[in-house]
């Protein structure tokens, strides 16, 4: 008896420990990348954030307001630049293995494919997208010397037209930059 209890409370503080760490949360992870959004009137939007989730998944979280209702066609294009108003400086969607546009083209898609977001009647998006690649991946692509912009186009993408999906004019944008 007395070495089991002599035992038991040689192991207690580890259980303790152990129910401790279990139930500690992980500590927030550092986000890859962060957005501030403008319009092409200049104002701002909204902010996109890229991190990584549990599991090690990546994910871009965008909060938007001033949006017009309805769906609207997002994508990381080329060029970490957005000169306003049309944003044509953002160049052509990142498209890093050379595939077509779409995720519903064979051919496609590429990295700067994203799902439509929907804006609401009071032009809020709130929306956490799940995006392909690791963090290393996503760091090398996103973070390359000239950068990279989250666009936000007028309409809602097709998902296959190349090379832009038919989704109209850019109506926002955000360069994506260390935090």
């Amino acid at each position: 008896m007395t070495k089991t209890r002599t035992l038991i409370t040689a192991l207690l503080p580890l259980a303790f420990t152990a129910c401790a760490t279990a139930a500690t949360p992980p500590a927030s992870r550092t986000p890859l990348a962060i957005a501030e959004i403008k319009s092409s009137q200049g104002q701002d939007v909204g902010h996109a954030v890229v991190s990584e989730v549990e599991g090690g998944r990546m994910t871009l979280q965008l909060t938007l307001n001033d949006i017009p209702e309805g769906a609207h066609g997002l994508h990381f294009h080329t060029t970490g630049k957005c000169d306003a108003p049309g944003f044509t400086t953002a160049g052509g969607h990142l498209n890093p293995t050379g595939r077509q546009h779409g995720h519903d083209n064979p051919a496609g898609a590429h990295l700067g494919d994203l799902p439509n977001i929907a804006a609401t009647k009071d032009g809020l998006v709130k929306v956490s997208l799940p995006l392909t690649g690791s963090r290393a991946e996503l760091a090398q692509a996103l973070m390359d010397g000239d950068g990279t912009a989250l666009v936000i186009h007028a309409t809602a993408d097709d998902y296959r037209t190349d090379p832009s999906g038919n989704s109209g004019g850019r109506i926002a944008c955000g360069v994506l930059k260390t935090p």
